[in-house]
């Protein structure tokens, strides 16, 4: 480039973003943002505008398309090439197009900038056509264009004519033309994102490719599934006395499997065993299968095979596919003299009726299988406004300043969105809107905040994009057709504890035109008909999810601008399974609440026992007698009293979307061990006595796990021991009241109302009617035994 930064954006003056002090508030808040043009506020609203739901942002648009007619010095001049290049000016701002190499002087650039319209500061616009040089960059002409002769352009309007327009020279002479167009526009423009934006002004040369927002697409993904069922006539060199160990290696990609060593050690293994990966449209590598001898700690190859997956078969029913036999090549010296091949019998099909679980099973964007045959309709679309966030945190220090440079991705289904990358601001403006079709109420969209750290002035071998902070949203908490505009709070984890990292400003609404075609999606089931024929265990989940994740990160780094691995792994958690004290105690906290209905009923009734309130208790015996001679009216009035409660619930509803809740993670409670050990890596890097104090504390908590399992355990044991006969004595009890107790309501003596009044009546009698302990039945079921005593 001869020492000149390519297309480049230049600013005399900086803009001195001053980093706010944030209060530490992490909850939601309502905004009033002007979109759709101050008619959506919350509302119902239906536009057709295609950008309703981010603030209009105008631009002042200028395409450099061609020359004509340069007189280069260099060109004209002994033949020599010609670098010519374009340089605009709009007050501060100023930007250059590349330039070429090359001997003509009619070049052709066709690039186009978007300056802002609000930090245009001057009344013209100034078109400069130089020839690059060494020392100074020679002038060969200029073009001034008044902003009041710039027309407006509104999509969708077909786009404006270019026109040449007569370069000016200090001598009046003529130096050629430059084919030109200007306008002012929106981000609604269809350049606007590949246009070259006056926000990175200081970015410079091939970075610049970096801060444009792109919109990707994940590959299909696809189950491999590899039935390996035998070998036939394999030949093993050496002994031939000897058993051969066999098994079978596979290999996709960086991805390696192996079966287990065959019952049948023989030259005719079987195995009969699955093998899963996950394989990625295009099919770019080959499935690799190596039969292997162990021969006393050394492995041979047999043989090996090579398949193309264009070669497996489409699967989308549950039937199995045909075996088909292939023949392995590279056994060695002694299968060339023999002029015959080994073979191996094996099962390879794309199981395209499964769903390829990229994400967590409980909080996935989509659900649907991988063969489209077997999609469901959409019922509805998702519009997303990512109109800005405010009192971003300091990232990083560039020229002794601290600075962040925001961009923002989200994810719903196969597509991602990237938003460019707002410069040195901790109050990024983005406006930028994105549409997903939805098939699915229960799907959750991700949306994440990253500091570009792939800029000028980045230090480091390998500088990677932090996490600024990540939400979730889950559509069927949103009610459809509305418009909902929030701030929300962006929480980070780290190892000094949760801190807010600013806040995002959004835009949302779910829209779906068929209310029948949404109910009929929570009829539907959740996952493709494959998981529940054939479902897979959840190890293998766990472990096609993370081949699934690397698949992901590899093509999606690869695209341009790349996003990059650690901004994949982010956004689909891909370390979520990593061990932390703190969720585990969350998770508790959870099922302890999960079960407070039925800890706070066992209180209320325990407390109708002890007669604290006699008038209550007189109600409850009555209904309870209702219930007892007109058992018709029991689910009646059950389904009457659930929609009571739900009625009564209706007021208390959330009319905000879910978002991040500290007190439910208790990051607001960890301590900064527990925070340490959270961040550690792993396998961990602590050693001596932090070590030994972590593995106490887990022994502790596994302890506790434990002890609850177990007392689960004996209740259900006690109960099979009725009739188990492990102790005589109890079973005996049990099984002569089984009979009495039939004799009694078959004979007629007693009616079996009678009985359930009486046995209310027991229960429910007031405390100076008997003591406060144990009934029989209570007695004899504590005393069965259980296999506690058989435990070492």
């Amino acid at each position: 480039m001869h020492g000149h930064s390519a297309n480049m954006f230049e600013t005399l003056p900086k803009p001195n973003n001053n980093n706010c002090r944030m209060p530490e508030n992490f909850s939601l808040k309502e905004t009033k943002p002007n979109i759709g043009g101050g008619r959506v506020s919350g509302g119902r609203e239906k536009l057709t505008s295609s950008f309703n739901l981010v603030e209009v942002t105008h631009f002042l648009f200028v395409r450099v398309v061609k020359a004509r007619d340069l007189a280069c010095s260099n060109a004209t001049v002994g033949g020599g090439v010609c670098h010519p290049f374009v340089e605009i000016k709009i007050g501060n701002y100023k930007g250059s197009t590349k330039y070429l190499e090359m001997n003509k002087q009619n070049p052709e650039w066709n690039q186009v900038f978007a300056f802002t319209k609000d930090r245009i500061q001057s009344l013209s616009v100034e078109i400069t056509v130089r020839e690059k040089e060494f020392v100074n960059d020679e002038f060969i002409g200029k073009i001034a264009i008044d902003m009041s002769d710039i027309p407006t352009r509104v999509p969708p309007d077909s786009p404006l004519a270019p026109q040449w327009y007569k370069l000016e020279a200090e001598a009046n002479s003529s130096v050629g033309e430059l084919m030109l167009i200007l306008w002012f526009g929106t981000q609604a423009d269809e350049v606007f994102i590949d246009a070259w934006h006056s926000d990175v002004a200081s970015v410079s040369g091939d970075s610049i490719t970096n801060t444009r927002s792109k919109v990707y697409l994940s590959p299909r993904l696809w189950y491999l599934r590899l039935n390996i069922i035998e070998a036939q006539d394999l030949v093993v060199p050496g002994d031939k006395n000897r058993n051969p160990e066999v098994y079978v290696k596979a290999a996709l990609g960086n991805v390696k499997l192996r079966t287990r060593v065959s019952a049948d050690k023989s030259l005719n293994p079987r195995w009969n065993e699955d093998l899963m990966f996950v394989a990625a449209e295009p099919f770019y590598d080959h499935l690799v299968l190596t039969v292997v001898d162990k021969n006393n700690e050394e492995e041979i190859s047999l043989g090996r095979c090579k398949v193309h997956l264009s070669e497996a078969y489409i699967r989308w029913l549950p039937e199995p596919v045909g075996a088909k036999w292939y023949n392995l090549e590279g056994g060695g010296d002694v299968m060339e003299e023999l002029k015959f091949a080994s073979k191996l019998n094996m099962r390879i099909s794309l199981d395209g009726g499964y769903h390829v679980f990229d994400e967590s099973v409980d909080c996935s964007s989509d659900y649907r299988a991988t063969f489209k045959g077997l999609w469901p309709p959409a019922i509805g679309v998702l519009e997303l406004g990512i109109i800005g966030a405010s009192v971003l945190v300091p990232m990083k220090l560039r020229d002794g300043r601290e600075t962040t440079d925001a961009y923002c991705v989200a994810k719903y289904g196969p597509k991602w969105v990237r938003t460019r990358t707002v410069v040195n601001s901790f109050s990024p403006k983005w406006n930028e809107q994105y549409t997903w079709e939805v098939y699915d109420p229960y799907t959750v969209l991700i949306i994440g905040i990253f500091d570009n750290c792939h800029l000028n002035g980045e230090k480091g071998p390998n500088p990677k994009d932090p996490s600024i902070g990540k939400l979730r949203i889950r559509l069927s908490t949103l009610s459809t057709n509305r418009v909902y505009t929030y701030s929300y709070p962006l929480i980070a984890l780290q190892p000094s504890g949760v801190k807010k990292m600013g806040e995002i400003q959004l835009a949302l609404r779910f829209t779906s035109p068929s209310y029948t075609s949404l109910l009929a999606a929570y009829a539907r089931p959740l996952f493709p008909k494959m998981h529940y024929i054939h479902p897979l265990s959840v190890y293998q989940l766990d472990s096609l999810r993370q081949q699934a994740i690397g698949i992901l990160c590899s093509r999606l780094s690869s695209a341009e601008p790349p996003l990059r691995t650690e901004v994949t792994g982010c956004m689909l958690d891909a370390g979520y399974q990593l061990w932390s004290p703190r969720k585990a105690k969350a998770n508790t906290k959870r099922l302890i609440d999960a079960v407070h209905v039925i800890t706070e009923a066992w209180k209320w009734f325990d407390t109708i026992k002890k007669w604290n309130n006699p008038a209550a208790n007189v109600l409850v015996i009555v209904l309870y007698l209702i219930v007892v001679f007109y058992p018709s009216l029991v689910l009646p009035t059950l389904l009457i009293y659930c929609f009571l409660i739900g009625i009564w619930q209706y007021r208390k509803r959330p009319r905000d979307p879910t978002h991040v809740d500290i007190k439910l993670s208790l990051a607001d409670s960890t301590n900064a061990d527990e925070w340490d050990e959270e961040f550690d890596t792993f396998p961990s890097s602590k050693q001596g006595d932090v070590l030994r104090m972590r593995y106490d504390r887990l022994r502790s908590m596994a302890g506790k796990v434990m002890v609850m399992i177990g007392d689960f355990a004996t209740q259900g044991e006690r109960l099979t021991a009725l009739w188990s006969w492990q102790d005589p004595v109890a079973s005996a009890i049990f099984l002569a009241f089984c009979v009495m107790a039939a004799v009694v309501f078959c004979s007629g003596l007693v009616p079996p109302r009678c009985i359930l009044v009486m046995v209310g009546l027991f229960v429910m009698r007031p405390p100076s009617f008997g003591i406060d302990i144990p009934c029989a039945p209570q007695n004899v079921f504590g005393r069965l035994p259980t296999k506690t005593d058989c435990m070492l």
